[in-house]
C-alpha cells in the first residue's frame, strides 16, 4: 500500500473506531477498564521499579487510571505525557492518583507545570485501532511515534503497551515508514 493510500486508510479507520467507540454503554467502558488491569497485572509485564506513563482520557476514550491506581500501589512512580510542540516527541511529568491537573491543548489534562520532569520506561499507549502485529492508529499527529522512536534510543528496555477496546481491532492498520509498533497490546478480552 503506497503512503497515500494508506494515509486515507488510516483516516477511514479513526472514523469507523471513534463511531465505535462512541456505542460502548459506560458501564461497558468501566468493566473494560477493570478487565484490562486485571489482565496486565496477572501478566507481570510491568518491570519493579518502573517508572511508567499513562495517559488522562479524553472523552469516551479507553480509561486506563484503574490500571494506573493498580500500579501506583504496588510502588510505580507513574508520570502523564506533555505536548510540548508541534512535531516534536512528548514530555512527561511526574504524577500520582489524587494529584492535580490542569487543561491543556487538545483537550488534555496534564500534571502542573511545575511537577517534576520523568522519564518512562513503560508507556500506555491510547489508540484508535490497532492490529495483531502490533501497529496502531492514533489521531495522526504521530506523537506518540515520535516520542517511542526518542525512548528506544535512550531507554533501555522500553516497553510500549496498547490499550483499548477489542472492538478496536482491525485486521490490518497501515503502517508508515515513521510509525512505531507497540509491543503488546490489552483489551477486556485479550492480550497479546
Amino acid at each position: 500500500m503506497d503512503e497515500t493510500a494508506a494515509r486515507a486508510r488510516k483516516e477511514k479507520l479513526r472514523a469507523e473506531a471513534k463511531a465505535g467507540r462512541a456505542r460502548i454503554a459506560p458501564e461497558a467502558a468501566a468493566a473494560a477498564a477493570l478487565a484490562v488491569r486485571d489482565r496486565v497485572l496477572a501478566a507481570n509485564l510491568v518491570p519493579g521499579g518502573a517508572v511508567v506513563s499513562g495517559f488522562w482520557p479524553i472523552g469516551d476514550e479507553f480509561d486506563p487510571r484503574p490500571l494506573l491506581e493498580a500500579l501506583a500501589a504496588k510502588g510505580h512512580r507513574l508520570c502523564l505525557p506533555v505536548v510540548v510542540g508541534r512535531g516534536r516527541p512528548l514530555a512527561f511529568r511526574a504524577w500520582a492518583p489524587g494529584d492535580p491537573l490542569e487543561r491543556a491543548g487538545f483537550g488534555l489534562s496534564v500534571p502542573r507545570w511545575d511537577a517534576p520532569p520523568a522519564i518512562p520506561r513503560f508507556l500506555i499507549v491510547p489508540l484508535l485501532a490497532f492490529d495483531r502485529r502490533g501497529y496502531r492508529v492514533g489521531y495522526g499527529a504521530g506523537y506518540f511515534d515520535r516520542t517511542i522512536a526518542e525512548l528506544k534510543a535512550h531507554v533501555p528496555g522500553l516497553y510500549a503497551l496498547g490499550v483499548g477496546f477489542a472492538l478496536q481491532e482491525v485486521p490490518e492498520a497501515p503502517a508508515l515508514s515513521h510509525d512505531q509498533r507497540l509491543d503488546a497490546v490489552a483489551t477486556e478480552d485479550y492480550l497479546f
